[in-house]
């Protein structure tokens, strides 16, 4: 069977197709035809950091010398949720769709999200590149980064798959870790610095603040009491900061504002519960039910209960105006 496929956006410098478009597949399904035919690099991708940029951008090099697609391959659900079912959930850095999406603006023609299933990881190294990448895809050239494991066990790397590309007549490139600060980028790196609030050092391995979105809803509306109305969001699939306050841009409605967001319970009104507030400068209006993105600029402070609510106002004051200086900054920058 084939499964449907989204257009994403035209891609003018596509040999063989007019725009972009992602497709869910079981291993076993047959692309599209436009999706046939150019060099493939399989991940997880998520994040979509420098790292898996350095990967798409070595992969559409080669798609372009072959005259087909630039493919990115990942995974839904992520591979570990079915090889270890009682495993405790790990949100990810990105959900499936913005990852999709941010592949496809770093150059990848065509996104495929291979169905996680128990027969997909019990395919052999060999079957895998066989019957997957060159059977289904008509794969001419695999780029891989230096790490990469695949098949059954994640028997495979790197060594066997440039020898099973070199005994079918494919080409295969390598490519060398991203290094920042003598380490090496990667989606547990970023994730670490973002459960320790070092949202910043998260910035500099994505290449860009690290962004959570979700929806508006009710709250206990007590920052309209005093002064800082927040916007409360809802449930966030993705990874959070540590809980503190932190300057952060909010995008609503196609407008960038400038913010100051709390990520953690409200301890001086004895509530435990964890949120997420977000308080737009100088913004004016109803946000329920919108549609809200966070993006990470730099940490404040921890979160603390205070003595007074005069106190509280007092440092949310400083808050939001170190978080104007902040943001004004890294505008002019």
């Amino acid at each position: 069977m084939v499964a449907q496929v989204r257009i994403v956006a035209n891609d003018p410098a596509s040999p063989q197709d007019s725009g972009m478009a992602s497709v869910t597949l079981d291993w076993t399904d047959c692309p599209p035809p436009a999706f046939i035919g150019g060099a493939v690099a399989v991940g997880n991708f998520d994040g979509v950091h420098l790292g898996h940029r350095a990967l798409i951008a070595a992969t559409a090099r080669r798609a372009r010398a072959v005259g087909g697609p630039t493919i990115a391959i990942t995974f839904d659900p992520p591979p570990y949720q079915i090889l270890f079912p009682n495993a405790p959930l790990r949100p990810p850095l990105t959900t499936i769709s913005d990852r999709v999406e941010r592949l496809h603006a770093e150059g990848a023609t065509h996104v495929v999200v291979l169905r996680t299933t128990p027969k997909l990881l019990e395919l052999s190294p060999e079957a895998f590149v066989h019957d997957l990448l060159v059977g289904r895809l008509g794969t001419r050239v695999i780029v891989e980064g230096y790490n990469f494991r695949f098949g059954h066990n994640r028997a495979g790397d790197t060594a066997l798959l440039r020898a099973l590309c070199n005994r079918m007549g494919i080409g295969f490139e390598e490519v060398p870790p991203f290094v920042i600060a003598g380490e090496a980028v990667s989606s547990s790196r970023v994730r670490t610095a973002l459960l320790c609030g070092a949202v910043s050092s998260a910035t500099e391995w994505l290449g860009r603040p690290y962004q959570i979105m979700g929806t508006v809803v009710s709250g206990a509306r007590r920052g309209r009491t005093i002064g800082f109305p927040t916007a409360n969001l809802g449930e966030v699939p993705t990874v959070l900061p540590a809980n503190g306050v932190y300057a952060v841009r909010a995008r609503v409605d196609g407008t960038t504002w400038p913010a100051a967001a709390n990520v953690g319970p409200n301890p001086t009104f004895g509530d435990d519960a964890q949120k997420i507030e977000v308080h737009l400068i100088d913004f004016s209006g109803d946000l329920y039910g919108k549609s809200l993105a966070v993006e990470f600029i730099e940490k404040l402070r921890d979160t603390r209960p205070f003595v007074s609510v005069n106190e509280l106002i007092a440092q949310l004051r400083a808050d939001v105006e170190a978080a104007s200086r902040i943001l004004n900054r890294e505008r002019s920058a």
